[in-house]
This record gives C-alpha cells, structure tokens and sequence, in this order.
C-alpha cells in the first residue's frame, strides 16, 4: 500500500470520528431508532462472541472454548473482577483441553 493511500485512509478515518461529536447536537433520531440502535449493538456484541468462542477458521472449535467462554461470561455476570473472568475462562478451556474435549 502507497504512503499516499495511507494518508488518504488516515484522515477518512479521522474525519468519520470527528463527525459524531460535530453532528451530535445537529442530528435528533426518534426514540424508536434510538432504541434499534442499542439492541443492534447488543446483538452484535453477542454475534461476535458467539462466532469467536465457537469456530476456529472454518471449523468447530470444540466443546473446550464455548465452554470456557460460558465460565467466563457466567463469572462475568456475578460481576467477578475482569482479571479472574479471564482466568477462570482460560483455566477452564485449558483444562477441558487436558481432559481431552
């Protein structure tokens, strides 16, 4: 890639992000758009983790790492610290792994 479209990429993006704090004031949505905006993120959110924990490439990555994301998000809602979400994901998915799943 050019130094040129690296630039031209650079300030697009800088320029997109600018525009939410410049338009914010200027633009008013209806509640009801509002709203589908906040589910769609949500629902994004969990497409997300729900295609990361449960392929690997093109194929099921098992029961090791849904199973460990399950602990983690389970740990994660009782509001456990960050660190031990990770930690207790991690040590479950390793484990499981030793175990053969």
């Amino acid at each position: 890639m050019t130094l040129a479209a690296v630039l031209v990429l650079a300030v697009g993006t800088y320029a997109f992000r600018l525009a939410g704090p410049l338009l914010r004031d200027r633009l008013s949505l209806p509640p009801r758009v509002r709203e589908l905006l906040s589910t769609s993120a949500t629902v994004l959110l969990v497409a997300l983790v729900a295609t990361s924990s449960l392929m690997k490439g093109q194929h099921l990555a098992g029961w090791a790492l849904p199973l460990g994301v399950l602990v983690g998000g389970l740990a994660a809602w009782r509001k456990a610290p960050f660190v031990l979400v990770v930690v207790l994901a991690a040590a479950t998915t390793a484990g499981l792994r030793l175990l053969g799943l």
